[in-house]
């Protein structure tokens, strides 16, 4: 049976769709089967057929995610992480792994860029790539003791308010104990993999994917303390939400899943079960790209270098050299020397100058000063 590989790509994009049809004619040339689901399939043939897409190949198989995942080997995604979330969503009840090429503007999530899908395509042709595991979150809803949403989510869960106009009242906690309460616009609940999203534009701290733990991020909360929290991946993350200002609430999965949340509701989180699974071509080290990604700037580092960078550098530290003479001076140092502070003795010729001793005044002073100030009495 010829391998399956399932294609899942942003049909609202033309961009992305000409890239899933280039991925799907590189995969059928290798002798692979390309699926999509059924409304993104359909997307496909419609765009085919109107002439939006270009191609002499026929439309692609579709797929039930229900019944027919057990025999797909491994899905491509094409778009940003918005795409990524989607399908993570789609293939939920499967294990199968998901490989991310890159369509949209940051693409934490993704494997490789648009100029790399052929270089992508051919490692999935070849088996050439590592699977990983990235942990995700179970977030129940509870009022009272009733259990009214059950979901999860694998960027972060945010309670948040329904209303721009008041301020959501709640009550943080960890581990069935209370942590501060405030007024906010939302509170975030993120995994290391969504420290970069939603809990990165809060302030809150970026964790590094092999890092098990969870982060609770409060988003412009109106208190002394409301510092973003990091917590072990075994605890129980809570927020409350209050009656204080009448405002209700409202919880977001990834931006994809929502749940209106009434007062008195209470938003538990942990780590899930289950956790994502995502394709890599190469282990490159998260530092690497988190520089690459948000574009940050490097210079004078003096760690581990190619022995290319060495060469240049010692180019430009000679090139330096012949146009000063620092060196020089560097050499004639006498290298730290302490130094310490020198005070002058007073010099014996130094006459203090004249002072006009302050008189004191007394009781009997300020008596008489206030006789004399009083207005003479008239004559009746």
């Amino acid at each position: 049976m010829s391998r399956r590989i399932l294609i899942l790509a942003h049909t609202g994009r033309q961009k992305a769709m000409q890239s899933a049809l280039q991925a799907i004619e590189l995969l059928r040339a290798s002798g692979l089967t390309p699926v999509m689901l059924p409304h993104d399939a359909a997307v496909m043939y419609e765009a085919i057929h109107n002439g939006v897409l270009q191609t002499h190949e026929a439309g692609v198989d579709a797929i039930d995610t229900k019944t027919s995942l057990h025999d797909v080997e491994l899905g491509m995604v094409l778009g940003g992480d918005g795409s990524v979330l989607r399908a993570a969503e789609m293939v939920r009840e499967s294990s199968l792994p998901l490989m991310a090429v890159n369509l949209g503007h940051v693409g934490f999530l993704a494997e490789a860029e648009q100029a790399d899908l052929e270089l992508a395509v051919s490692a999935v042709v070849n088996k050439n790539y590592l699977v990983e595991e990235r942990m995700a979150i179970d977030v129940k809803v509870l009022v009272g003791k009733h259990l009214v949403a059950h979901t999860w989510a694998l960027n972060e869960a945010s309670v948040e308010k329904s209303n721009r106009e008041r301020m959501l009242e709640v009550v943080i906690g960890v581990d069935n104990r209370p942590i501060s309460s405030f007024g906010c616009d939302g509170v975030v609940m993120a995994t290391p993999t969504g420290s970069t999203a939603y809990a990165f534009s809060g302030g809150g701290p970026i964790v590094w994917p092999e890092v098990q733990a969870m982060l609770m991020v409060p988003l412009s909360a109106h208190a002394l303390f409301a510092r973003p929290l990091v917590v072990a991946p075994e605890s129980v993350i809570s927020v409350d939400v209050l009656q204080r200002s009448n405002e209700n609430g409202v919880l977001w999965c990834d931006g994809r899943r929502t749940v209106d949340l009434p007062f008195g509701a209470r938003i538990e989180v942990t780590r899930s079960d289950s956790p994502v699974k995502l394709a890599r071509l190469a282990l490159t080290p998260f530092s690497e790209r988190l520089v690459r990604k948000f574009d940050l700037p490097t210079e004078g580092w003096r760690g581990s270098i190619s022995e290319t960078d060495r060469a240049a550098i010692d180019a430009r530290e000679r090139a330096r050299r012949d146009q000063d003479s620092w060196h020089q001076s560097l050499a004639d140092s006498q290298g730290i020397r302490i130094v310490e502070p020198h005070h002058a003795a007073p010099r014996p010729d130094m006459v203090p100058p004249r002072t006009t001793p302050i008189p004191i005044v007394t009781k009997a002073d300020e008596d008489e000063i206030i006789e004399v100030s009083k207005p003479p009495a008239e004559d009746e």
